[in-house]
């Protein structure tokens, strides 16, 4: 069966005391969307008294849904509806997004689909098509940025070598550690059948292996450094 965890949000004290308007009535359809659907939820994260405008890293009970995600292996997020996620639509991509990467899809219990393959929303694939291309704009500048501090470095003498990558850097033997259970963890083996990379994240975590940017270990870090 598929594992799902319930998240909930108000903007105000008020609604988060309300007995009729509030958490109990998202909890209640989204508990009538699992039933339905056959879908085990296995725990639920509130944020009360926090405004749908606020980002990801301002959700205590967003932040540790994502990561409660990779150490269960829920791959579903429940929300009650789409502004319950985020009432600005960037933040609730950002969200779709952080969510998405570590194979977990989020799902609105009114309407039953899934705002992470909401491909036939305009806005969303607008912010969708934004964001991407920031991205890449991202990772173009940090290249160009690191090519240039080696030609410099070159030029005054020194070894024109890039950052190290998780695992190779000499002072850090916890990440060299790191990276070899990571490649136990996914080397096929006869007669054992290998976690996924959403597994392998809710391991590290359990084992109390930090990545590199202190933040919960997700199925695209895995992915991205296990190669």
């Amino acid at each position: 069966m598929t594992k799902a965890i319930a998240y909930l949000r108000v903007s105000s004290a008020k609604q988060a005391a309300d007995g009729k308007d509030g958490f109990p009535r998202q909890r209640a359809a989204i508990r009538a969307y699992c039933h339905a659907k056959r879908v085990e939820m296995i725990e639920e994260h509130v944020d009360a008294g926090v405004s749908g405008t606020v980002p990801m890293e301002g959700r205590e009970g967003l932040s540790t849904a994502l990561q409660r995600c990779a150490e269960t292996g829920a791959t579903v997020l429940v929300v009650e509806k789409a502004d319950r996620l985020g009432r600005d639509l960037i933040v609730s991509e950002m969200a779709v997004r952080a969510f998405g990467e570590a194979g977990v899809s989020i799902v609105t219990a009114d309407t039953g689909q899934s705002l992470t393959d909401a491909d036939n929303d305009p806005s969303r694939k607008l912010i969708r098509q934004v964001l991407n291309a920031v991205a890449e704009y991202e990772r173009s500048a940090l290249v160009a940025k690191l090519r240039a501090a080696r030609d410099r470095k070159k030029r005054n003498g020194g070894h024109s070598v890039g950052c190290y990558r998780f695992g190779e850097h000499p002072e850090r033997p916890d990440e060299v550690e790191t990276l070899a259970r990571i490649r136990e963890l996914r080397r096929r083996l006869p007669g054992r059948t290998r976690p996924s990379l959403a597994e392998v994240a809710a391991l590290l975590a359990a084992e109390g292996r930090q990545s590199r940017s202190m933040r919960p270990w997700t199925a695209a870090m895995v992915r991205d450094i296990g190669h």
